[in-house]
């Protein structure tokens, strides 16, 4: 028997309120603003920690304006009957054209000069007492009083979206002002990120505020309702305990603002036509020690913006693609069906990459971190979760049977000497990335290739990035450091012998280390879970490392992350707490991932180092380096 399906019914203004904080909040890259003269249209947010007060005008049949102050606290101030379903049926009037997308299609095809009357028509040329420009519209269909001729659909169209878009857009910017508001959001899935509205928007509130009010637009206007009525129906499970992601391989992006690029697209109702959330089981929260989180940026280039870089990166990820494919199937040589799955992950993957070539603000600023996250989706789609876990397994057995002799080698050479080997040894640890095209291809075929011949690899100091003089002096002239927090990057060679000798060398200065790793896999990156064992097993050989442990001074613990790069805005929130406990005052971030795709520009409020070994040739040249330079960036706050 079919149980029969409750319906609840929810108030629609609260479920909108709702869903706009949520993605706001939650959502990466969710906002931006239309610049359409500049070489970047989409000009993405990065997410402010306070995003009150804000004012949200939701664009549907008609306007509602909304001033929201809290979580829960809004208010309706004004609105219009002229929105959306003004355009569509007007639109329908005028051109005989019933569907919504159609018009805008007809719109963005149309000459709105045909049909409106400008200043320069009225007087001229620029009104220029009043300060009015002679391209201004002065009245909307003004031509069609007086020209004895048919206006063409398309035209029609385009005056009739001007002339809402702009009727909008000024009543917004006056309510703005209204109550000291500079920041509108608009949502209401009429936008549906078509140029044209956005550019009639955003030039009507600069113009009537002068500036001082910003058009903000965001990538999931349409979803703002099923957003918030969702969270209205999940509270008994209380969701704002959980941090939420968005789903590269389930959610389709924004659409291309062309209407050649992929028509078939632009057929379906609407910008997107799916978004799919990760609900992460512990918070994430921003790093205590960022020096300002709200103008904290992890991504060192955006590739939106750098055409050159965007070209070659997503060259990169293509050409990588099927040796990724390969590994994945290989990882589950029990499985009947894992050469299907992987294959599967190599069209998606390889079609998420195009539509990143035609339209790289799909996903909001593109960078070489959301490629690698995107990636991990896919696998992740395709129930390839973990691919490089034998790898890793290998790597470590290896690894571990090296370590005591390692030890041994660091604690026969005096201090000076053994600093340096020790910053040697965990730079070579580094050259261990299956992530890197270069280091990958010397593992596949020369299987005998280990720690000291990356050692050989390292470019010679002075580095292409080199303060290790300073960092030297900082140890020999300074105190211990109270507690140090460490991202870890690979598994095998990188965290046995090269991070745990640096931890234990801290460990015996008075320094208590907090060592983070990831919280799932990505790449050959070390996971917590893995970490739990591969300190167990160095602990039964080394007694300060085993001491530490004991005394509870060297803590392990997840960051929060499953991505090969690191965003200190979300990280686990007990990470955070244990920073602020431990009075953490240097931070160790190693990898290129995350010392140089991301956290290359992060200024903290303490010491910090970040290291690593480039690996890839392309961006060796761009920093000025070769493959296999060094970065080591050693940086003191200004007091």
């Amino acid at each position: 028997m079919v149980q029969a399906l409750r319906v609840d019914k929810e108030d629609v203004m609260t479920c909108l309120i709702k869903g706009c904080n949520f993605v706001l909040r939650n959502i990466p890259h969710e906002v931006f603003a239309y610049q359409k003269d500049s070489d970047t249209e989409f000009r993405f947010q990065a997410n402010h920690p306070n995003i009150f007060p804000y004012l949200l005008v939701n664009i549907g049949s008609g306007v509602s304006i909304v001033k929201v102050e809290t979580e829960d606290k809004f208010e309706w101030i004004g609105g219009s009957s002229i929105g959306g379903g003004t355009f569509w049926g007007l639109g329908a009037l005028l051109t005989k054209t019933k569907k919504f997308d159609e018009l805008l299609q007809l719109a963005s095809k149309g000459q709105h000069t045909n049909v409106d009357m400008l200043v320069k028509d009225v007087y001229g040329g620029a009104y220029q007492t009043l300060g009015l420009s002679g391209n201004l519209i002065a009245s909307s269909f003004g031509k069609s009083t007086t020209a004895d001729k048919e206006f063409s659909k398309e035209d029609m169209a385009k005056s009739l979206l001007h002339m809402i878009s702009n009727d909008i857009g000024q009543l917004a910017c006056l309510y703005a002002k209204l109550h000291n508001l500079d920041k509108i959001y608009f949502g209401g899935f009429f936008i549906r990120g078509h140029p044209v509205t956005m550019r009639t928007i955003t030039y009507s509130i600069n113009f009537f505020s002068k500036g001082e009010v910003q058009a903000l637009f965001l990538r999931h206007e349409g979803y703002l309702g099923a957003i918030g009525a969702f969270l209205k129906g999940a509270e008994q499970d209380n969701p704002n305990q959980y941090s939420w992601g968005e789903n590269y391989a389930g959610s389709s992006g924004l659409m291309s603002t062309s209407p050649d690029v992929y028509p078939m697209q632009r057929t379906r109702s609407g910008t997107f036509d799916m978004l799919e959330m990760d609900r992460l089981e512990r918070p994430l929260v921003n790093l205590p020690l960022l020096k300002d989180p709200s103008t904290y940026i992890p991504d060192t280039v955006d590739l939106t913006d750098d055409a050159m870089a965007r070209k070659y990166w997503l060259t990169c990820f293509e050409e990588a693609l099927d040796g990724v494919a390969k590994r994945a199937a290989a990882s589950q040589p029990d499985s009947v069906d894992a050469l299907e799955r992987a294959e599967k992950f190599r069209q998606k993957y390889w079609n998420k990459l195009q539509t990143l070539r035609q339209q790289p603000f799909a996903y909001g600023t593109l960078t070489v971190r959301s490629l690698l996250d995107t990636r991990e989706h896919c696998l992740n789609e395709f129930n390839f979760p973990d691919p490089y876990s034998k790898v890793k397994q290998k790597e470590n057995g290896i690894a571990l049977k090296c370590f005591q002799s390692v030890i041994e080698s660091l604690d026969s050479l005096g201090w000076e000497e053994r600093q340096f080997a020790l910053v040697k040894g965990l730079l070579a640890g580094n050259v261990f990335d299956w992530g890197a095209k270069a280091v990958s291809d010397v593992l596949e075929s020369e299987p005998q290739f280990g720690f000291e011949e990356a050692k050989s690899k390292l470019q010679e100091r002075p580095w292409l990035e080199d303060s290790y003089s300073q960092w030297l002096e900082r140890l020999k002239e300074g105190p211990p450091h109270k507690c140090a927090l460490i991202f870890a990057d690979n598994s095998g060679i990188d965290i046995i012998l090269g991070v745990f000798p640096f931890v234990r060398e801290l460990l015996s200065r008075g320094t208590e280390v907090i060592l983070a790793c990831n919280s799932g896999p990505a790449l050959n990156d070390v996971t917590y879970s893995e970490s739990l064992i591969v300190t167990e097993r160095i602990a039964a050989m080394d007694p300060i490392i085993q001491s530490a442990l004991k005394e509870e001074k060297l803590l392990l613990v997840q960051t929060g992350s499953s991505s090969p790069c690191l965003d200190l805005s979300r990280l686990d929130k007990g990470l955070a707490v244990l920073v602020r406990e431990r009075k953490t005052d240097l931070v160790i971030i190693e990898g290129m991932g995350r010392a140089i795709h991301t956290n290359y520009y992060a200024a903290l409020k303490c010491e910090s180092l970040k290291l690593a070994v480039i690996k890839n040739s392309w961006l060796a040249d761009r920093l000025g380096g070769k493959i296999f330079s060094v970065i080591f960036k050693y940086e003191v706050p200004c007091k």
